[in-house]
C-alpha cells in the first residue's frame, strides 16, 4: 500500500504547525490541529492536485456540475 499521500499530509503539518507552535494541554494542541486541517487545509490551501483550487471550493465545483446534469 502507498502511504506517499498522508507521508505527505503529515510532513506538511508538522512543518507548517507542529514545530512552530508550542501548546501545553491537550485541548490546545487539539484545538489547533483542528484549525489548521479543518479551516487552512480545506478552506485556504490552494491544492495542485485539484487544480490550484481549495478542497471546499472543488467540493462546491463538483456539487454544481452534479446539479447541472
Amino acid at each position: 500500500m502507498d502511504n506517499a499521500p498522508m507521508e505527505s499530509f503529515f510532513g506538511s503539518l508538522k512543518n507548517e504547525l507542529v514545530h512552530r507552535t508550542r501548546v501545553r494541554p491537550r485541548r490546545d494542541a487539539k484545538a489547533a490541529l483542528f484549525e489548521d486541517i479543518a479551516i487552512f487545509c480545506n478552506r485556504k490551501r490552494r491544492h495542485s492536485s485539484i487544480e490550484d483550487r481549495t478542497p471546499e471550493q472543488a467540493r462546491i465545483d463538483m456539487a454544481a456540475a452534479m446539479a447541472a446534469q
